[in-house]
């Protein structure tokens, strides 16, 4: 978290300021910015407490806290975890200026740890997640959503839309900032720049909780496209149909088939327009990352509750309301 944090303070950009919100006065992160404090005096750097919960969604609690503390006119947001290079603060803003410009978002990679779970989500990220945005992109003529690893945008869009605050009992706070923004007219982009998000070493437990929160953040979104997702798992289809013909030539043409364009896809998103080098140390793990999507995708169908920040709730149009 401390070299995700050092990344901001070494941005090539003439003046900003970086405000960490923390709700817990012994939250361990209040340590990691005093230590930026030291380390970068010349930085304007803010530690504000967040208290107050304003809806369901504790992020965004804090956020429109950090809003009335924040003194420009551009805000950046970004997740805790996510680490960027020098040139990315300016590149972001400057992108912000193109005509109709509402929102900058990003595509990221994640960063694994040793664990194959950590590995397979990694793997996800940039073979299956990333393509998605990208074919969304292709297929709706343009970006309609946020992605939590960026949000970029002006004091004046952020008010338009009703301020943090009208999306305060949201999970998909990211995807509804970007969403509410587009609904003005206003263009969202993905930024030219990737950035790094570092995963836990989760175990398989882990692993398929996050996975489940994801698929249910995302059908709470975007049902329809949720639905369609389901013609998508080319490889276990494939697979399955090898299985029920019985291995017939035919079968076995068409799972090779599948076998090769999956992988031509996973290089081709993850390696040229990420330029993610994991994605070929973890590549021999692709079959086994595709069945177990299909398997949370059907989990992701039957089912609200999820756990988030320890506690438990219970999606309803894409709101968060807390279970008891």
């Amino acid at each position: 978290m401390y070299e995700s944090f050092r990344s901001h303070c070494l941005q090539d950009y003439p003046e900003y300021e970086l405000l960490f919100g923390v709700a817990d006065p012994n939250d361990p992160a209040v340590d990691l910015v005093e230590r930026l404090r030291q380390e970068f005096p010349q930085c304007t750097i803010k530690l504000i407490r967040c208290d107050k919960q304003h809806g369901a969604n504790g992020k965004v609690s804090a956020l429109v806290q950090l809003t009335a503390a924040a003194k420009h006119e551009i805000f950046l947001v970004n997740d805790s975890d996510i680490r960027v290079e020098p040139d990315y603060l300016r590149t972001v803003s400057t992108e912000l200026q193109e005509k109709n410009v509402g929102l900058v978002t990003c595509l990221y990679r994640g960063i694994p740890t040793r664990t194959i779970s950590s590995r397979i989500e990694a793997l996800g990220i940039s073979t299956d997640f990333s393509a998605g945005v990208l074919a969304a992109q292709l297929i709706e003529g343009g970006v309609h959503f946020g992605l939590g690893s960026t949000l970029a945008f002006r004091r004046s869009e952020l008010e338009a839309i009703g301020g943090f605050n009208a999306i305060v009992d949201y999970l998909a706070d990211d995807y509804e900032l970007g969403n509410r923004i587009a609904d003005r007219g206003a263009r969202v982009i993905l930024s030219r720049k990737v950035v790094e998000t570092f995963l836990p070493a989760y175990d398989l437990t882990g692993f398929l909780r996050h996975q489940l929160r994801w698929a249910r953040t995302v059908r709470a979104s975007r049902p329809g496209g949720y639905a369609g997702l389901l013609f998508t798992f080319t490889l276990p289809w494939a697979i399955l149909c090898a299985v029920l013909a019985g291995g017939a030539t035919w079968a076995l043409a068409l799972l090779v088939a599948a076998v090769s364009t999956r992988i031509l896809a996973a290089l081709v998103g993850g390696i040229l327009a990420l330029r993610d080098r994991e994605v070929l140390r973890s590549l021999w793990l692709l079959p086994l990352r595709d069945v177990l999507a299909l398997a949370v995708w059907a989990g992701g169908v039957f089912g609200r509750k999820i756990t988030w920040r320890g506690e438990t709730f219970e999606l309803k149009n894409g709101k968060l309301n807390r279970v008891e």
